[in-house]
């Protein structure tokens, strides 16, 4: 008798634990398809329709989904249509800039449900896990936002980032590189942290110019170079979630010195690091400009986005600069190209701004160092997303976790 009922015991356990399973999975689906009807989802689960309908149902019940009315039918009884409520689940995204980020609050649906506030703050800043903690709770407080429907943060930094650790080896203090630690004691909710180029490129890929394609690599053309691979529609990260450091691929024997220690690494000829050391040397040499007419008594305001506006202008002093870090980003491109023979490349960032000053020497390098038959098949775009590419991938990364990895503590399932 007492075997009957710990068999029983474990029979039934097997089955809440199969039922929670089922339900995160249709939390996902809705999340990723949006309305969708139960024959649908059943599909999908291979599971029954009536098996479908049941768990649909307690999900409904506990506030979970929404009924969203009545949806099309190709013939027979038209199916109601299941999906998140708007209100239902948000997370907070962070993204990192060189030195400050930038946060906001998302729903389930990738939709920003308060403004995006900017935070004094970096990588090294000893008050980052309070700056962000406190940014985040005003976000909460000023919009109105429960806080129990918050299920997750997402942070991207710049550096050597161990996504699955959560770990930033970039951070100096190597008492604080284990951000996601400090961060998931101060919030008390799933966190997430990962490059910031990689969550560029993930935002890229499902939301911009990249999402019709399978096998991409996407560039965050910037002070750095950072880089997001896709292969078969999935980002891949390596064996510890370094993958994409385009930046410090050698370039040039004792070339200039890299941040990273290094010399001669495509940072140094093809970033905004790069423009502005050519700019220096144009006031230097005393370069006709206007730029440099424009700035003579402050060169020290100056910013790559200046040196854009000016090769639109006509600047031949800045359209030589384009020229020259076009032609650098274009050799890194060949090894990508002749490695990976991505379909598309997109370029996203400030630099991908100044579009045809870039993409004609890039081309020109690629015609002369690539193999024609395979770069003549790829591809090279620049985003239309803007800035917010990053946030939202970020966002979609931790919802992507909130329905398969989180433990949801007091989720009635």
């Amino acid at each position: 008798m007492i075997q009957t009922e710990n068999t029983d015991s474990r029979s039934r356990s097997a089955s809440e634990s199969n039922k929670i399973k089922q339900k995160k999975r249709i939390l996902g689906l809705l999340h990723t398809h949006g309305n969708v009807s139960a024959p649908e989802l059943s599909k999908w689960l291979r599971i029954s329709l009536p098996t479908c309908i049941a768990l649909m149902n307690d999900l409904v019940s506990s506030g979970y989904v929404k009924n969203f009315g009545i949806g099309e039918s190709s013939g027979g009884r038209k199916p109601a249509l299941y999906g998140l409520p708007e209100d239902g689940f948000y997370v907070i995204s962070c993204d990192f800039a060189r030195y400050s980020a930038s946060m906001a609050i998302l729903d389930c649906y990738n939709k920003f449900v308060t403004p995006i506030i900017e935070i004094n703050t970096h990588i090294d800043d000893p008050l980052l896990v309070d700056k962000l903690f406190e940014s985040a709770q005003k976000l909460i407080v000023d919009n109105h936002i429960p806080n129990e429907k918050i299920y997750g943060l997402g942070v991207d930094m710049p550096g050597l980032v161990d996504s699955k650790s959560g770990i930033n080896y970039t951070i100096k203090d190597k008492k604080r590189q284990s951000i996601s630690r400090d961060l998931k004691h101060r919030f008390g909710k799933l966190v997430h942290i990962d490059n910031d180029a990689r969550m560029h490129a993930y935002g890229e890929f499902h939301f911009g110019a990249a999402k019709e394609y399978k096998d991409a690599i996407i560039i965050h053309w910037s002070w750095g170079l950072g880089l997001g691979i896709f292969v078969n529609g999935q980002l891949y990260s390596g064996n510890n979630g370094f993958a994409g450091e385009f930046s410090h691929i050698p370039m040039i024997e004792n070339g200039d010195l890299c941040i990273c220690g290094k010399r001669g690494c495509l940072e140094t000829i093809a970033s905004s690091n790069t423009i502005m050391k050519l700019v220096k040397q144009g006031f230097d040499n005393n370069e006709i400009s206007s730029l440099i007419n424009k700035f003579k008594n402050s060169p020290e305001k100056i910013t790559p986005e200046d040196v854009i506006i000016s090769a639109r202008q006509g600047d031949e002093f800045c359209i030589s600069i384009l020229n020259e870090i076009g032609k650098g980003m274009g050799k890194g491109l060949s090894y990508i190209i002749q490695l990976l023979n991505p379909e598309v490349i997109l370029l996203s960032g400030p630099l991908s701004k100044a579009r045809q000053y870039v993409l004609s020497p890039i081309q020109q390098s690629l015609n002369r160092l690539c193999l024609e038959k395979i770069s003549g098949n790829t591809t090279i775009i620049v985003s239309d997303m803007g800035d917010q590419s990053a946030l939202l991938g970020t966002s979609e990364m931790v919802f992507q976790k909130v329905f398969t990895e989180m433990n949801f503590t007091g989720f009635n399932l």
